[in-house]
């Protein structure tokens, strides 16, 4: 049934959240009973509430459908506190995300007549279930460092269907990717300054989708512009098929009629977000002929993935690029730095002439492993002269175990004579740091390059890292190692690097409840040793928000808190030592019986991080009076290596009580309400929420967990990174002992330091909100939990997404996850 008719058949028992949202936004001018409604509008799917028709008086004046059919579990109190909550939602929903930035110099390259850029948004349709993708042009002039204006084009250009947009180098071409969604062909094309110039179609027998996921994801532009370097997935191997005889002897990859096609031998995929994804493969295209080859040499153990192309000398083009070893048993790889890569080079293929098509032989298609002394290397870039190669580093994650930890930064000089060997040396820039100092640099993390991240003095990138609870924006000095921060010193702001405007950047700014800003970054003194920044606010309609959410989030304040570890062994090292991070947002709303309630927000990983960056999701929550204590627990990224590792092998212990240290910190300062706290996580914040009301029953007053990690002896043999709950039970030792058929004992110990594990203690009113086809936390975890919370008579609702992953990140899935999220915890909050 259609969700825009729910209006008028109402023999349908349940009401989705966003049916009810439109019910409240229906005019009272609409007949009661139309034949069809057809709703087009490019505007917000609300009126003012004197117009609102509710869904309870539709059902009363529906003879057909007695009032007393409503959703289960449901009262008219009920419905008119989601219809009124999912329209502030909606609100929020509505706020446009900047995901990327390019720059490009002005027609005639004259400085003065300044630069344009080009901006991507997205913003959630959840009518349709995605994200509505545009294209917002500007034309930036600065007079000097502390005067800038962006012109901007008067309306944005929706783009539809389209899965990459990459300039090239000179900005006079552009190549857009149009991936199928039912296994047709790709799209190819190449566009001009004012139309398309090219359209290749791509067969699925040549190659499958094109990566556009930015880990796999590598499309690159040689230096002539003639060819794209890219990665895709394999060709579908043929399936036996079968007819109306039986077994045909000859299997085919295309549909044939009067046949039917088996499902041949289960291969192993990349796991969470890859499902079928078993091995991204390199390709170039001549953007001329349309002529598409795989790449001869690289063969077929290796998954591929981030390719560059390397400077030409003498003759010899290469591709640089990362390769993951694509064994029998492939782990997760979503989130999952961990897994051993490296940076390989291989000769490309050349268009130019016929000779290069017979050069098939092993000596002829070296591939050389170019950081073999190094158990990861990733986002290879080559500086502007071509002389040097650095690359990231997740050796900390690779030799620990750990899915995420601190990153290093690395470098090759280049051969100019273009002869390569697994002799290059790789020098190390920006090493890991174990224990920061008070204030200073706590390492790399979270770290990714943009395509060209150059100044124009050829030896400083700039790049954006974690930095405790905030985002920051960096420069690093390539030869000398400097690392300086560059963006303003604020604990409550977070800032991200979309794109470099020559010497100057273009970055965003935002808080927890402040929509991002768009700023302009000039370096003011060029000192090597004191580099100035000036950083100007860009006006524009991007970030523009609805005057009701402005007023709402203008009320909330937001500190850090630095709060002391407890209750601390004495083993500890230093960096575990120290005190951890918690952003609070204080509503300041005026409740009549006092301090407002409270949510604990605990993000997942554990070796993730919450910042200071605004959250759609998290900005409605305090909209709605709460109060938010958000935790980055020891374990969390940006502190150092050493406060990091020491929550492997004592998850369950470690991070509960730092979440309890954290609460009680707030309640001394008189900050929150004992007897009014709720929980949220999702993922390992889920693990964290569900020990949380076991070990502390008398504590919470309402919990919500997204797809979490309740049972490690059930995760253990049913997710794609069963590794993951070796290392965090076990600790160090975890990686050693990971095997794919664990012991009694092994799973003794897994339900030990499981929340199942005190769900006996449980008494807290707890929403389960899980994704079917999560295979990072199967959804048999959250449900086997829940069923034994109902069991026990504990107050227990679930929602079930049946086409979500583990982020439950599809515009409805998100829409209905925090809608009712709010709508529990204002029922047990108040």
């Amino acid at each position: 049934m259609s969700k825009l008719r729910i209006v008028v058949h109402l023999t349908n028992a349940t009401v989705s959240a966003h049916e009810l949202m439109l019910h409240s936004h229906l005019s009272s001018s609409h007949s009661i009973f139309p034949k069809r409604i057809s709703l087009f509008s490019s505007q917000p799917l609300w009126v003012s509430s004197s117009r609102r028709l509710s869904v309870l008086s539709v059902m009363d004046n529906s003879k057909s459908n007695p009032a007393k059919e409503m959703p289960a579990g449901f009262d008219a109190t009920m419905l008119e506190e989601y219809a009124s909550t999912s329209k502030l939602l909606q609100e929020f929903t509505d706020i446009p995300t900047i995901d990327k930035a390019w720059t490009f110099k002005s027609d005639d390259g004259n400085a003065e007549d300044g630069s344009h850029a080009m901006f991507s948004i997205s913003q959630p349709n959840t009518l349709a279930n995605k994200r509505k993708k545009s294209i917002l042009s500007s034309h930036i002039l600065q007079k000097n460092s502390n005067s800038i204006t962006f012109q901007w084009a008067p309306f944005p250009i929706e783009v539809t269907g389209v899965s990459a947009m990459v300039p090239s180098p000179s900005g006079t071409k552009l190549l857009i990717i149009r991936n199928p969604e039912d296994g047709s062909p790709t799209h190819f094309e190449i566009w001009g300054p004012s139309d398309v110039k090219d359209d290749f179609v791509v067969a699925q027998s040549v190659h499958g989708s094109v990566y556009t996921d930015g880990w796999f994801e590598g499309i690159s532009w040689n230096s002539d512009e003639t060819a794209v370097a890219y990665v895709a997935e394999e060709p579908n191997p043929p399936k036996p098929t079968f007819n109306n005889f039986g077994f045909k002897t000859e299997g085919t990859t295309e549909k044939e009629c009067c046949s039917w096609k088996g499902q041949g031998d289960w291969a192993e995929d990349w796991g969470e977000t890859y499902f079928g994804k078993r091995r991204p493969t390199l390709f170039v295209i001549d953007i001329n002929s349309g002529e598409i080859r795989a790449v001869e040499g690289v063969g077929n153990t290796l998954s591929v993935g981030q390719v560059v192309w390397a400077p030409s000398t003498e003759g010899q083009q290469y591709l640089v690029f990362v390769g993951w070893l694509s064994s029998d048993r492939k782990l997760g790889m979503k989130y999952c730095y961990n897994r051993p890569c490296f940076l390989y080079a291989v000769e490309a293929p050349s268009f130019k002439s016929k000779d290069s098509l017979t050069r098939n032989s092993a000596e002829d298609l070296l591939i050389v492993n170019l950081t073999l002394g190094i158990s990861s290397a990733f986002f290879p870039r080559f500086s502007p002269d071509g002389k040097c190669l650095i690359f990231l580093s997740a050796k900390s994650s690779v030799d620990s175990g750990a899915h995420s930890a601190t990153d290093s930064l690395h470098k090759i000089d280049w051969p100019s004579d273009g002869k390569l060997g697994s002799n290059l040396k790789v020098v190390d820039v920006v090493p890991v740091v174990m224990c920061p100092e008070d204030g200073c640099f706590p390492g790399l993390y979270g770290a990714k390059f943009l395509s060209d991240p150059w100044l124009s003095d050829g030896h400083t990138i700039i790049l954006s890292s974690v930095w405790c609870s905030v985002q920051a924006i960096l420069s690093v000095n390539i030869s000398s190692g400097r690392v300086s921060r560059i963006s303003p010193n604020s604990s409550n702001f977070s800032w991200d690097v979309l794109a470099l405007d020559g010497d100057n950047i273009i970055a965003i700014c935002s808080s927890v409840i402040d929509v991002p800003q768009i700023k302009y970054g000039s370096l003011i003194n060029k000192t090597p040793t004191d580099a100035q920044w000036n950083w100007l606010e860009v006006f524009g309609p991007i970030t523009k928000c609805y005057e009701n959410v402005k007023s709402l989030m203008s009320s909330p304040q937001i500190s850090t808190l630095k709060i002391p570890v407890r209750n601390s062994p004495e083993n500890l090292t230093g960096g575990a030592s120290k005190p951890f991070e918690a952003i609070f947002v204080s509503s300041k709303s005026k409740m009549p019986n006092g301090q407002e309630p409270m949510i604990v927000i605990l993000h997942g990983g554990p070796h993730s991080v919450s910042l200071s960056s605004f959250s759609k999701s998290l900005a409605f929550l305090s909209s709605l009076g709460y109060s938010l204590l958000i935790v980055n627990y020891r374990g969390s990224l940006g502190f150092g290596e050493e406060a990091l590792q020491s929550l492997p092998g004592n998850v369950g212990s470690q991070d509960v009580n730092d979440v309890l240290t954290a609460i009680d910190y707030v309640i001394d300062k008189g900050l929150a309400d004992p007897s009014k706290i709720a929980v949220l996580g999702g993922s390992h914040g889920g693990f964290l929420t569900t020990h949380l009301i076991g070990q502390a029953p008398d504590r919470f007053v309402a919990a919500a967990a997204r797809n979490p990690v309740c049972n490690l002896a059930l995760m253990v043999g049913t997710s794609d990174i069963p590794d993951w709950c070796f290392f965090e039970a076990y600790g160090s030792e975890g990686k050693a002992l990971f095997t794919e058929s664990p012991s009694s004992e092994h799973l003794a110990f897994f339900h030990s330091k499981s929340p199942i594990s005190h769900i006996s203690k449980v008494k807290t009113p707890t929403l389960f909100l899980l994704g079917a086809k999560d295979l990072r936390v199967p959804v048999s975890n959250g449900l086997q939990y829940a069923r034994a919370l109902k069991e026990k008579g504990v107050e227990t609702k679930v929602i079930v997404f049946p086409e979500d992953v583990h982020g439950i990140e599809r515009p409805q899935s998100d829409f209905e996850s925090f809608l009712n999220i709010g709508v529990w915890f204002k029922k047990y909050c108040r």
